[in-house]
């Protein structure tokens, strides 16, 4: 599978993250490196209200801001539970998922983000252990006897590949790249919430949760129970690649556009872009929001 597609016009489109560092032997690619600007400006905007929260009584302008999205998502959580206690306990998970997600779905479309390139960090060397001195003239004679009997047309394909690297110079990726454009950031998101899930099952049903998987009181029983548990591997994916998918195909469609007209024209679709990155967040956490509330109810009822 194609991974990567770099145009002769600078049009870069990889399916993958790509790595732009190295900690030890841990690579930090570049949606990482977004989601981690994302956290740090979530973190500094609630530092900052509460902050203010204990210096003066008057609300600010921030912290009207804050006041405005915790009543929005309150609102918004009870209108589907209709149950406060429930609202309460799911309030903190729902808002984190929709702000983090929508986050990172806008800062895709800031400028720089997916522009900045970065040299791609060089593979690190292993270091091989010392063997002996026998073995290495044996490689070296065994090495001898490939290059004098190698195929006229490998070299050809190597002259060929190594004209095309000086040519297009040193591997260039991105600096930046929305996490949600990242297969492995909503894996992870899905996981998540599918995790939580299970936890408000068990919390509000203890072990009565486990009967709408594992239930012998008849045939039909028994066969719903193996659908429920296909259902809960079925979020995963599904989770994992509506938001993935709609992401990705928006930060193509807005670099083919950018290559082949860059002024003017990508307009409309940057709007598009804004809107999409909203209901995609609102989508995964009112499907989150649902799928806990329905976990926290009975099996009977």
């Amino acid at each position: 599978m194609v991974k990567k597609i770099m145009a002769a016009n600078g049009l870069h489109i990889s399916i993958s993250a790509e790595p732009v560092a190295h900690i030890g032997d841990i690579a930090i690619t570049n949606s990482m490196l977004t989601s981690l600007v994302v956290s740090a400006l979530l973190i500094t905007f609630a530092v900052a209200v509460r902050s203010q929260l204990k210096q003066t009584n008057k609300p600010t302008g921030l912290q009207n801001l804050a006041e405005w999205i915790i009543e929005s998502m309150h609102s918004f959580i009870y209108s589907i539970t209709g149950d406060l206690k429930k609202t309460r306990l799911f309030f903190p998970f729902i808002t984190t998922f929709f702000l983090w997600i929508i986050f990172n779905n806008w800062i895709g479309l800031l400028p720089g983000v997916g522009s900045i390139y970065v040299i791609e960090p060089e593979k690190a060397v292993v270091e091989v252990e010392p063997v002996a001195l026998e073995s290495i003239v044996q490689a070296q004679e065994l090495e001898e006897e490939e290059v004098v009997h190698e195929d006229v047309a490998q070299a050809e394909h190597e002259e060929t590949a190594a004209a095309e690297e000086e040519s297009h110079g040193p591997a260039k990726v991105p600096l930046f790249r929305a996490g949600t454009a990242d297969l492995n950031t909503t894996l992870a998101l899905a996981l998540i919430s599918v995790f939580f899930t299970q936890v408000f099952g068990i919390k509000h049903n203890s072990l009565g949760y486990f009967k709408k998987f594992i239930n012998f009181s008849s045939p039909i029983m028994f066969f719903v129970g193996i659908l429920e548990i296909i259902s809960e591997f079925a979020k995963v994916i599904s989770f994992t690649f509506r938001l993935f998918g709609n992401i990705f195909a928006g930060e193509v469609l807005l670099a083919v556009i950018l290559a082949l007209v860059p002024v003017i024209a990508p307009m409309p679709f940057y709007g598009l872009e804004l809107f999409v990155g909203f209901i995609q967040a609102l989508v995964f956490a009112m499907l989150s929001l649902v799928f806990f509330n329905m976990a926290s109810e009975s099996h009977e009822h």
